[in-house]
């Protein structure tokens, strides 16, 4: 890349100063957190007393979070879910305070075919923005070499649909990019029509073409399976890739909308001299790898949970560079700020939204409570509840997470598992309600009669899930090909995240599996064995939130040797 020019250097200082004034001013909220936390909570009840919502439950007479806890139960989305169908009609006030407004709905996977739609709101999206000027800043600061140097990052449409009001749904990161300041939008290697291109491969290869000339940074996406893909896809065209870069086009061979070429056009210049540098490095090393090609400051990807598990693959593609985890983020929410390399662990955003934690061995009580965090204690875990800017009051994200110490008073979290019968492998959360749902759908359609079932998540390239299934006591022969064929297509149906992780290449396809007669019946007898004096409080387990080995074919090994390896990814 060229010199960046004196207003570039004259507008990163400005931007600089600001980003500098919000980390400092984070970093003094979070060494006084319980009373920032305070704060918090007064504005939002404030901003919100005056909707339906708020009345109902007299957020006018709230003085504290004694009385919010009292006043409030722990909600999930479906109890907010009639307010939000107001919203998407576009009658604001049944949620959010006078002069509140929609910008968009965030789109997540719900734990039924339907999805969720998250609102978000001016206030709400000016606090996420602060959090992510806040990890960017010391990011660059931690590595002074990234300052105005190309960006590889990857985002979707935002407007993947519109509500009954017209209002868009879709994928935050689409609205992040889309509102962006102009100075870090300059140093994207992929412009925003990119988002648009709805093949996987075509969009890797799109994002590809024009980064790889440049002279890359860092590289940043939630999900590592994405940045690997990204390399690898780079690597298996990259014939074809040196001679786009050196003719200055866009291959027709990848499935482009014409106006997104159109859009495209003007960042297609011939590059010969960057082309036969690549030559010769695929000359030397018989393949094309970020590592020979970028001088790279840092990678940012999720660490926690499974994500953690594609680390051992990242040298290979990218060398031995740092890792900044973006932090515990969702579409309800930024929830930590990692301020260090290699490690998940981040500062509550003390500052966005108003937290409690359920202790982990209370989740699923009738008598489950909520403490603030003055009463975390280090080492413990707990399920995050967030009360946000977009009306979301006591809302329980499912988010498992461990406190692994203090900055001042805020809590540092480490991202554990998402909610106690989820499975997220690459950030589809598929829950055990839609597992069954999908067999249901199966079995109606009359490829198996089975009934006696259980899906495992298997670490493999890519990761997957197997189906293991009890043949019936009548010996009737299961078609193991058709049955994963017919089970992943129902699933992929019902989420529509998972659908997403499939058509993108994060996930693979369903392997079905025919157990010997009475495994899986077997199994469950063990198991209620060991819970001695507590049988009648089994039930059988459809969907297994430990890992198992690729190797592993014997559900016996399957069910009874775990890993160690947390499963979940946080929502992406």
């Amino acid at each position: 890349m060229a010199t960046p020019s004196w207003l570039d250097r004259l507008l990163l200082l400005a931007a600089e100063r600001h980003a500098q004034r919000t980390l400092s001013r984070f970093l003094a909220d979070a060494e006084r957190a319980d009373e920032t936390q305070r704060r918090v909570l007064r504005q939002k009840l404030a901003r919100h007393a005056d909707s339906r919502f708020g009345r109902e439950h007299r957020f006018d007479s709230i003085c504290g979070p004694e009385s919010f806890g009292s006043r409030l139960p722990i909600r999930t989305y479906g109890d907010f879910e009639p307010y939000i169908e107001d919203l998407r009609h576009g009658r604001f006030d049944s949620l959010l305070g006078r002069g509140q407004r929609v910008l968009m709905f965030a789109l997540t996977s719900g734990t039924t075919r339907a999805p969720k739609y998250i609102p978000v709101t001016r206030e709400f999206l000016d606090e996420y923005r602060r959090g992510w000027n806040a990890w960017g800043l010391r990011a660059l600061l931690d590595h002074p070499g990234s300052f105005l140097r190309h960006i590889v990052q990857v985002s979707s449409p935002m407007s993947d649909e519109r509500t009954p009001a017209g209002i868009p749904a879709g994928a935050i990161t689409g609205l992040m990019a889309a509102t962006q300041k102009r100075l870090v939008r300059k140093y994207y290697t992929a412009p925003l029509p990119v988002a648009y291109i709805p093949d996987a491969e075509a969009k890797y290869y799109a994002i590809m073409r024009l980064s790889v000339p440049r002279d890359v940074a860092f590289l940043i996406a939630a999900n590592p399976a994405t940045l690997l893909l990204l390399a690898r896809t780079a690597d298996l065209h990259r014939e074809r890739l040196i001679r786009d870069i050196h003719d200055g086009t866009l291959s027709h061979e990848f499935d482009v909308p014409l106006e997104v070429r159109a859009a495209l056009h003007d960042r297609l210049a011939a590059e010969p001299q960057t082309a036969r540098r690549l030559e010769r490095l695929v000359d030397r090393h018989g393949t094309l790898r970020p590592r020979d090609y970028w001088n790279l400051a840092f990678v940012a990807h999720w660490t926690g949970g499974t994500m953690g598990l594609y680390r051992a693959r990242f040298p290979e593609w990218f060398g031995e560079v740092p890792v900044r985890d973006p932090g515990l983020l969702a579409s309800e929410g930024r929830m930590s700020i990692p301020i260090a390399d290699n490690t998940p662990e981040g500062i509550l955003d003390v500052t966005s939204h108003y937290f409690e934690f359920i202790p982990a061995e209370e989740y699923e009580s009738s008598q489950r409570r909520a403490i603030g965090i003055e009463s975390v204690q280090v080492g413990g875990e707990y399920f995050l509840v967030l009360s946000t800017s977009s009306g979301l009051f006591r809302y329980d994200i499912g988010d498992r997470v461990r406190i692994t110490g203090f900055h001042g008073r805020a809590p540092l979290v480490e991202f554990l598992s998402k909610g106690a019968h989820t499975c997220s492998l690459a950030g589809e959360k598929l829950t055990e309600h839609q597992v069954v749902a999908a067999m249901r759908e199966v079995q109606s359609a009359g490829v198996v009669t089975a009934d006696q079932f259980v899906v495992v998540p298997v670490w493999a390239d890519p990761p997957r899930y197997r189906l293991l299934i009890e043949p019936r006591p009548d010996g009737q022969p299961i078609d193991a090909n058709r049955l994963g064929m017919a089970f992943d297509s129902a699933l992929a149906a019902i989420n529509f995240e998972y659908a997403g992780r499939r058509s993108s290449q994060r996930l693979g396809a369903v392997e079905a599996r025919q157990t010997s007669p009475g495994e899986l019946t077997l199994a469950d007898a063990e198991q209620r064995r060991r819970n001695a004096g507590r049988s009648e409080q089994f039930k059988h387990r459809y969907l297994l939130t430990d890992v198992t080995p690729d190797d592993q074919s014997a559900v016996g090994e399957g069910l009874g040797h775990p890993s160690n390896a947390p499963l979940t990814a946080p929502s992406e």
